[in-house]
């Protein structure tokens, strides 16, 4: 994907789960495009590691897959702030 498809598509999965996580509020935009971005990657290599593919393309498995890596993001970054 081309960077412009990676931060839309950043954009939508980190909203998503800022959504599901109840932080929307709290990080923003550009909090929502970091944590897709982020999550994608974070989705991504937790699903080779069960032997799945990852994030590979502009689909809706791609997006579950990027929303559930931004939602362990957020906990874990929750978790972190709580320490």
């Amino acid at each position: 994907m081309g960077i412009i498809l990676w931060i839309i598509f950043g954009a939508i999965a980190g909203w998503l789960a800022s959504m599901l996580m109840d932080t929307n509020s709290s990080q923003g935009t550009t909090g929502d495009i970091i944590m897709g971005i982020v999550g994608s990657v974070v989705g991504g290599f937790i699903m080779n590691l069960i032997g799945k593919s990852g994030v590979n393309g502009f689909n809706l498995y791609s997006m579950f897959v990027a929303v559930v890596g931004a939602i362990i993001v957020i906990y874990i970054g929750r978790k972190l702030r709580k320490a």
